[in-house]
């Protein structure tokens, strides 16, 4: 594959502006996968293998990947959408090849993986790989996700019983129901869903007489959101960590 064309592939832009990074030495490549053994190269034209090789271009360091898999830790104040109202775009957060990796759809980049409210802090998926967002989005999937939740009144053992059997929502007459749900203290609890309804943590709170006042998702599967990734910080995510996604949790 032409140096160029990996270039393009990964969101450096135009294929123009790919070809003119390398004829201006701005780009460097390393196929042994060790750290600081990388080679400048100002052939646009120039074969690579594109698997596993290790980009470095105007200074950083890139990482060859034929679909993008990334972990946000998603801050309070931001929006998951590419036009916000009011808040920021977590989309601001992300550097500029992610969000400009050519896509066959009408919309490049990395798409986030089903929405979290402005409000909502927590892991946030995204990627470019359309079946592996329907794959985690998709209610009849039953990806669990966990919630630590702060409520406004305390939570006792009736409205967690509740939760686990079952409450109606204003929009479906069918319960909804917690795959999981454990008190931490008189006003948190620990909540587990395997859907993804609008609103869904803040109002069945509001079906068992409580209000959200704080909402943290704190995992996704198995994979439980890194301790040393901080708010507004992302990362990519390994083969292991995909296999982690999709594993329900012990």
């Amino acid at each position: 594959m032409q140096l160029q064309d990996i270039l393009y592939s990964q969101g450096f832009g135009t294929r123009r502006v790919c070809a003119g990074l390398v004829q201006q030495g701005w780009v460097a490549v390393s196929t042994t996968g060790v750290q600081g053994e990388y080679l400048p190269c100002t052939e646009a034209a120039a074969d690579f293998d594109p698997e596993g090789l290790q980009l470095r271009v105007q200074g950083v360091d890139w990482p060859y990947y034929e679909k993008a898999y990334v972990l946000l830790h998603k801050p309070a104040g931001t929006e998951c959408s590419q036009k916000p109202s009011t808040y920021p775009s977590i989309y601001t957060l992300l550097p500029a090849p992610l969000r400009q990796r050519p896509s066959k759809t009408a919309v490049q980049g990395i798409q986030a993986v089903g929405r979290l409210d402005q409000d909502t802090t927590g892991m946030l998926l995204l990627s470019d790989d359309g079946q592996f967002i329907h794959r985690m989005s998709s209610p009849k999937k039953h990806v669990p996700k966990v919630y630590q939740v702060t409520t406004k009144h305390p939570v006792d053992e009736a409205q967690v019983n509740k939760l686990l059997a079952g409450v109606v929502l204003d929009d479906d007459p069918k319960p909804v129901r917690a795959a999981a749900c454990a008190l931490v203290d008189t006003h948190r609890l620990d909540l587990t869903l395997t859907e993804g309804k609008y609103h869904q943590v803040k109002r069945m709170l509001a079906a068992v007489g409580n209000r959200v006042e704080g909402l943290h998702r704190s995992q996704i599967g198995s994979m439980p959101l890194p301790a040393d990734l901080a708010p507004g910080q992302w990362r990519w995510l390994g083969a292991d960590d995909l296999k982690l996604l999709t594993l329900a949790p012990a």
